[in-house]
């Protein structure tokens, strides 16, 4: 088994990243009757942009109502048409994965445009994203450097990270891991777990930086603790093959469990390994978080 670090562009929607953060932004306080979110549509219906934006993202994320993609479309355009950036660059979100509406990526590069003109950090990521991929535009890899630079240069961590990924991978600029490490720096100093990870598998490999496996393990683990599912799957391949950690066979399992509950197929077979080697030896143990035993021998490999 080899410890493999890997790194994606991140293509980050306001509408999906900051729908818990913003839907806690949906009320002035925490809606405790059907009259508050009565309130936010009569506001809405006399023309009030924020609120159309708000009542947009409460149908979208089905915070104080029913959710409704295609009710959350309708608000936002209404918001967006009234030039409001932040709802220009939800719409466009909700064009690019196809909810409440037909999926349309040039549609949806069109609305992101709009707010980045207009300076919104997560657009010009987006619009970054959108070249960098090539959905909806002719790919660019330069250009993309652009828009994440600009949106990078007003600190919005997550391109702040996809700047350093470009960097780190030479697209759209001469490869340049010092400087890719610099931008994940900025951007895990913001408690932004894909560029704490990125961050730890700079250290760990030693690119753009001397290096130091526990100063790794620390930017892995820091990462996991927030959620990030690939961080969780490390820490877990980590734990297994006792790398810069001591071997612990219980902690592998919870970490590879963890990453599983958020999806990442490749922790579900970290786990499903992990489990059939523990049967194996005909154990009477269970790998779990609740048990401590000595469960197996490292594996040769």
């Amino acid at each position: 088994m080899r410890l493999r670090f890997s790194s994606s562009i991140l293509l980050l929607f306001l509408g999906c990243t900051v729908a818990w953060a913003g839907c806690r932004a949906v009320f002035d306080a925490t809606p405790k009757t059907a009259d508050d979110f009565a309130r936010l549509v009569g506001r809405a219906q006399q023309g009030n942009p924020d609120a159309q934006f708000r009542l947009a993202l409460a149908y979208e994320s089905g915070v104080g109502t029913t959710q409704d993609y295609a009710a959350a479309v309708r608000w936002y355009k209404s918001a967006a048409d009234a030039g409001l950036p932040a709802a220009q660059n939800n719409l466009g979100s909700m064009y690019g994965r196809g909810l409440g509406v037909a999926k349309d990526e040039a549609e949806a590069l069109k609305w992101y445009l709009r707010a980045a003109s207009e300076g919104h950090p997560a657009a010009q990521n987006n619009v970054g994203a959108m070249y960098g991929a090539g959905h909806g535009v002719p790919k660019d890899e330069s250009r993309a450097v652009y828009w994440y630079r600009k949106a990078a240069d007003q600190e919005y961590a997550p391109a702040e990270t996809n700047l350093g990924i470009m960097y780190q991978s030479g697209r759209g600029v001469t490869a340049d891991p010092k400087e890719a490490v610099k931008w994940y720096f900025k951007a895990a100093r913001k408690n932004y777990a894909p560029a704490e990870y990125s961050l730890g598998a700079m250290n760990f490999l030693g690119q753009g930086t001397p290096q130091n496996k526990d100063e790794a393990v620390n930017w892995i683990r820091r990462s996991a603790n927030h959620g990030f599912a690939r961080a969780e799957n490390q820490l877990g391949l980590l734990y297994e093959k006792g790398e810069a950690v001591a071997q612990d066979f219980v902690a592998a399992a919870d970490w590879y469990r963890k990453a599983a509950e958020h999806g990442l197929e490749e922790a579900t077979a970290n786990l499903s390994r992990l489990e059939n080697l523990a049967a194996s030896t005909h154990s009477k143990t269970t790998i779990s978080s609740t048990q401590t035993a000595t469960i197996l021998a490292p594996s040769v490999r």
